[in-house]
């Protein structure tokens, strides 16, 4: 470890890492970041290893792709301590991707029907129709959009 003076407290770190001292406490809560406590009098302070700026910025760059911070805490840990396997990774971040391109499907479903509302609304409207029946709008969806409930 480096001498006293490179470990950080946590305000300098959230100053550094471009974030706040909650968020340290909180990463430093779940095992995120390096730290130790330091008795000073009465007081107990908690420094951070310089080198939590630098996860702080991973685990912002991972968070940012869909990962848990529980996710995120076994790789980086193993990654600091050397022990970093490309085949659980590969495996984390291949099933990441299936998450997310289900989730483009849903999405993408999701944006098709609501601009199927939309342009019969606006079909409506550009007919001069302000106000339309519950049976109205339901039989012009049902066209559109089989098998879907009304909204």
């Amino acid at each position: 470890m480096k001498s006293d003076r490179a470990f950080l407290l946590i305000g300098a770190l959230a100053k550094q890492a471009n974030t706040t001292k909650d968020t340290i406490r909180h990463y430093d809560e779940l095992g995120l970041l390096r730290s130790r406590k330091r008795q000073a009098g009465s007081r107990l302070y908690t420094e951070f290893h310089p080198e939590c700026i630098e996860r702080i910025e991973i685990i912002k760059n991972i968070k940012a792709v869909g990962f848990s911070l529980n996710e995120i805490k076994n790789g980086l840990n193993d990654y600091y301590d050397g022990n970093f396997s490309i085949d659980k990774r590969m495996l984390a971040v291949s099933e990441k991707l299936a998450q997310a391109k289900s989730e483009q499907a849903t999405l993408t479903n999701v944006i098709n029907q609501l601009t199927t509302r939309y342009r019969v609304l606006e079909e409506m409207k550009s007919n001069n129709n302000t106000l339309l029946s519950k049976d109205e709008w339901q039989k012009r969806i049902a066209e559109l959009l089989p098998n879907d409930t009304p909204s």
